[in-house]
């Protein structure tokens, strides 16, 4: 099952999508937490603005 979802994201179009990692605090506990998200590159500068 690996080997398929592999297959089906090499079409060629990942160069347009870019994994994004943002460190947010948590307001109850003070503790870090990572949000990650693959966006397209048009909306990485939105996607860290927003909270």
């Amino acid at each position: 099952m690996a080997k398929k979802t592999v297959a089906s994201l090499q079409t060629g179009g990942g160069k347009q999508h870019t994994k994004v990692i943002k460190m947010v605090r948590s307001a109850k506990t003070g503790a870090y937490t990572f949000r990650e998200e693959v966006v397209h590159n048009d909306e990485v500068k939105d996607w860290l603005a927003r909270d």
